[in-house]
């Protein structure tokens, strides 16, 4: 259990205005609209393979809300018990649902029901759509009643351009050799490898080094010795 921790820098890139949308135009836009003024809505579940977006798209919801001057609850399936709703919070986000264990599922449901007593607005995301989930059937029934959004994958074209924009924020130039190289070698997997982006970032800045094709393979050499 958690509350979103406040921007550091250099800031996540936390909000929806920095987002790559692609083919989940949907629900970025029904996410965005569940502003201050919004009141509550039905609950958002959001499904998708690895790399999708579900935890970025849940950290810009809370970010907005955050703005908002309100407070978030965060829980994750491998966050220790016992799970209590706060009755400051106005967001309630439960995330990789799928990964929810007996425990964890009876803490998931009771939240559920107390976010909804006391009217607070309620938001998760899994790997499956919730008739496939592998949980207890009222849990997986009521996080199918809401609003459902399959995320899909970027396009290579949006994967590039989302890259370049996390490398822009962070000042980093990223050439297109260095960009080419990411996405012919490694899956287009945008979790992992704006993963190997921040890994490259911090690589580069103890090297003090611009980023290059030399540079990465010396880190991934590196890495795997280490391994």
């Amino acid at each position: 259990m958690k509350q979103i921790p406040l921007p550091i820098a250099p800031p996540p890139a936390d909000g929806f205005d920095s987002l790559v949308i692609g083919r989940n135009a949907a629900a970025v836009q029904h996410l965005h609209s569940l502003g201050l003024n919004s009141g509550v809505a039905a609950p958002v579940y959001l499904w998708g393979e690895p790399g999708t977006g579900k935890t970025r798209l849940l950290r810009a919801l809370a970010a907005q809300r955050q703005a908002e001057g309100e407070r978030v609850g965060w829980f994750d399936a491998a966050d220790p018990l016992p799970w209590a709703l706060d009755e400051g919070w106005r967001l309630v986000v439960v995330d990789r649902c799928e990964a929810l264990d007996a425990a964890h599922q009876q803490a998931a449901f009771a939240l559920f029901v107390e976010a909804g007593t006391q009217g607070t607005q309620w938001a998760a995301a899994g790997r499956l759509p919730p008739v496939d989930l592998p949980l207890r059937d009222d849990l997986r029934s009521r996080l199918g009643w809401g609003h459902v959004f399959a995320l899909q994958p970027l396009a290579e074209g949006e994967t590039r351009a989302a890259l370049r924009r996390e490398a822009d924020r962070r000042g980093i130039f990223l050439s297109d050799e260095v960009m080419d190289y990411l996405l012919t070698r490694f899956a287009r997997d945008l979790k992992n490898l704006m993963g190997l982006l921040d890994r490259l970032d911090g690589f580069a800045l103890a090297e003090q080094r611009a980023v290059t094709v030399p540079l990465l393979k010396k880190m991934l050499a590196e890495e795997g010795a280490a391994a």
